[in-house]
């Protein structure tokens, strides 16, 4: 009985060579570089545009975000007073509009352009319209 249980263990040789495989895998995805930005021909790293919206971006500029998203939906929000959004404003879009993925920030943060690809329930359309003005620009 112990003869055949010795008979079923793998040969040394058998574990050096997925020892020896398992060190070349990790070894060939170790990286060389710490900096991992694409090089150009002359060696320098080059720079990947950003695919998240500048800070304090026009109207313009968010909206083509969205766009270039291809949501279903797209909405422009502002408040009735045209005052910035505030904590409360905010809050309050992301408690009714939880699908929503984007939210791009314009016009010193007096606007506010939402990108889904899914409807609002009634009852929070109820709500949001009535705190604030909704611009529909899906599928414009």
């Amino acid at each position: 009985m112990v003869t055949e249980m010795i008979r079923k263990l793998p040969s040394a040789g058998v574990i050096a060579l997925a020892a020896a495989t398992i060190a070349v895998v990790f070894s060939a995805c170790k990286q060389t570089s710490t900096n991992n930005a694409p090089e150009t021909a002359a060696g320098t790293p080059t720079t990947q545009p950003s695919k998240e919206p500048p800070s304090g971006t026009t109207f313009e500029q968010g909206l083509k975000y969205i766009r270039n998203s291809q949501y279903t939906y797209v909405w422009v929000f502002s408040r009735k007073d045209g005052k910035p959004f505030d904590k409360d404003d905010g809050d309050i879009l992301h408690k009714n509009a939880p699908h929503v993925v984007d939210w791009v920030g314009t016009d010193g943060g007096k606007r506010y352009i939402a990108g889904t690809n899914y409807d609002l329930e009634p009852e929070a359309w109820k709500l949001l319209r009535k705190r604030f003005v909704v611009e529909d620009y899906s599928g414009k």
